[in-house]
């Protein structure tokens, strides 16, 4: 009997992946923990291994299909099957998958079809190039033409859409702003790090921000650790990693988590582990432009703090007019749980702290 290897939980939380390309294919002889297939996930792309060796019977999906954590993703041949060359199912060994043709219609896969419903193009009329006149994707998206193709929504796109969404649903919005005078830091300061510590002696001011809301069972969790989820923008969408516990790590042990954490966004392999539980948020977005924002607080945690771009502004010292740097700073939080007492409060002692020297 042909055993079925179904797509495995790839971290918390997570209940689906995107198949982004097969390193395998039908006949083919794979051994244990060969890479079978490539999936992303809201977050990071994560090869998918073989749970033990032998012959491929079948591939359930294609790129670009959405496969949920239990579906079926490799069909394997039994013994006798591929000893004697059988077909499994209606597939031999050694042969590919054709995508099904409905009486009357092009030969295409499931995910073609899908795109060529996104992009308006009749599959009927597209030049078929695949093998044994299928139509391929790139059929479909030659014939829609580059500057009329749609792109559909996918990886860290697609769980930004999600989140923001749910977001939108569930959250009381407010934003409360201000400026910190970081005239007196000394050249070379790490801005970053400063903003890191500064949230966390904010949340030990007003603990009521670092916290975790449910709704549905009116449920509010104020939490001691302060696990920092950083805003990073990056051309496949925005993520949120996590800091841990920055209440009780030193500026060196920071910038070290900082750099770490840049390089597994850069090669897409952040462990899943550390893309949840965010307990806050913080968002330097004044490195790209903008002073200040109304930001989005993404459910369960109550609030984000984010940086605009600093600027010379006129400020009166002694009652005298001088030039001094002005680091804006807008802080958006849940108004249903947070008061905006507990709001200016914390935001009061993360420009205390943004104001030292050091």
């Amino acid at each position: 009997m042909a055993k079925i290897f179904k797509l495995p939980d790839l971290g918390e939380g997570l209940k689906e992946a995107e198949i982004v390309a097969w390193h395998v294919g039908v006949g083919d002889h794979v051994v244990t923990d060969q890479p079978l297939v490539s999936v992303e996930t809201d977050k990071a792309v994560v090869e998918v291994p073989a749970p033990h060796s032998g012959y491929i019977a079948a591939l359930h999906g294609d790129a670009g299909d959405v496969v949920p954590v239990g579906a079926p993703l490799v069909e394997f041949a039994d013994e006798a099957a591929a000893d004697a060359g059988a077909i499994v199912g209606k597939v031999a060994i050694g042969e590919k998958a054709r995508p099904a043709a409905p009486d009357g219609k092009a030969s295409a896969a499931p995910a073609v079809r899908r795109l060529a419903a996104q992009l308006g193009v009749d599959l009927a009329a597209v030049k078929a190039t695949g093998p044994d006149g299928t139509v391929t994707r790139a059929d479909v998206e030659g014939a829609a033409g580059e500057a009329e193709a749609a792109e559909p929504i996918r990886g860290v796109r697609r769980a930004m859409f999600h989140n923001m969404t749910r977001a939108g649903r569930e959250i009381v919005p407010a934003t409360v702003t201000d400026e910190a005078d970081i005239e007196s830091w000394p050249a070379g300061t790490d801005v970053t790090v400063r903003l890191i510590r500064a949230v966390a002696v904010a949340c030990r001011a007003s603990p009521s921000l670092n916290a975790w809301f449910d709704a549905a069972t009116m449920t509010r969790r104020v939490h001691q650790r302060i696990e920092l989820g950083i805003a990073v923008e990056t051309e496949d969408g925005l993520f949120a990693p996590v800091m841990r516990d920055i209440g009780n790590r030193d500026a060196a042990d920071l910038r070290r988590g900082v750099e770490a954490m840049k390089k597994d966004i850069a090669a897409r392999s952040i462990p899943p582990e550390q893309l949840v539980g965010q307990t806050i948020t913080l968002s330097n977005f004044g490195m790209f432009g903008g002073r200040f924002a109304d930001l989005v607080v993404v459910p369960p945690q109550v609030a984000i703090l984010g940086a605009g771009r600093a600027e010379m502004r006129i400020v009166a010292v002694d009652g005298t007019p001088v030039a001094h740097r002005l680091l804006p700073l807008s802080l958006s939080f849940d108004h249903r749980v947070v008061t905006g007492v507990e709001a200016a409060r914390f935001l009061n002692a993360a420009i205390e702290d943004l104001e030292r020297p050091d």
